[in-house]
């Protein structure tokens, strides 16, 4: 079986000093049959990654819908291991699917909500920060500074999303861009990393609830 998934789920858990108590793969979903009676009907997309959450007796049921082409992908060029232009949106959509999997079961065990935007805000902070951690272990230690660019400059979104989906994407994106452009100003740029201050903000940033996220986001 592929690890790719579990080595996302680590990443970001040690990036956050997280505990990450279920598998990502126990809650792995390949078939896109079985989501035809739990996804909206208005919704015509065919998406490669979607978070599935639902009210059960007990709590709450999560599941995360992968395309498997896109996770034969991974594993025929695994970006963990190289991280190349050829497989970057490969990784990013896998790595937006494991950050909402990892931030809801995370507030889930807290019995903290949480809200649409703001999952959409932290994958965005988390493509971010993991490529940065990335980058920099797969060069030696040297810290990239042109990441912001790349993962927020090139960006269209889907001419099929309702006017709300469009909004929340485009407002995550926007807050994820500015509080991500003032952490690579004051952390990373130049390659001189100051790594312990990132990690701490990015760790404060974690932990902040909705509102106050999207507010130090924009501050």
């Amino acid at each position: 079986m592929s690890t790719v998934l579990r080595g996302m789920q680590s990443l970001l858990g040690r990036l956050y000093d997280v505990e990450v108590q279920h598998d990502v793969y126990d809650y792995l979903v390949t078939d896109r049959g079985t989501l035809r009676n739990i996804t909206r009907d208005n919704d015509t997309r065919a998406l490669d990654e979607e978070l599935l959450l639902a009210e059960t007796d007990d709590g709450a049921g999560v599941a995360l819908y992968l395309d498997p082409a896109l996770l034969q992908r991974l594993d025929d060029a695994n970006p963990l291991g190289e991280l190349t232009e050829g497989n970057l949106a490969d990784y990013c959509t896998a790595l937006e699917g494991v950050s909402h999997f990892v931030y809801t079961t995370w507030c889930l065990g807290r019995d903290a909500p949480v809200s649409l935007l703001e999952l959409e805000t932290q994958a965005e902070v988390d493509k971010y920060a993991a490529t940065v951690f990335l980058i920099a272990r797969q060069q030696g230690g040297t810290y990239p500074a042109q990441v912001h660019p790349r993962l927020f400059d090139r960006v269209n979104f889907d001419a099929r999303l309702e006017p709300e989906q469009y909004q929340r994407y485009r407002t995550a994106h926007r807050c994820a861009a500015q509080y991500c452009r003032r952490l690579e100003r004051r952390f990373v740029e130049r390659g001189e990393a100051r790594i312990e201050a990132l990690v701490r903000e990015l760790r404060k940033f974690y932990r902040l609830g909705s509102t106050a996220k999207l507010a130090h986001a924009l501050a």
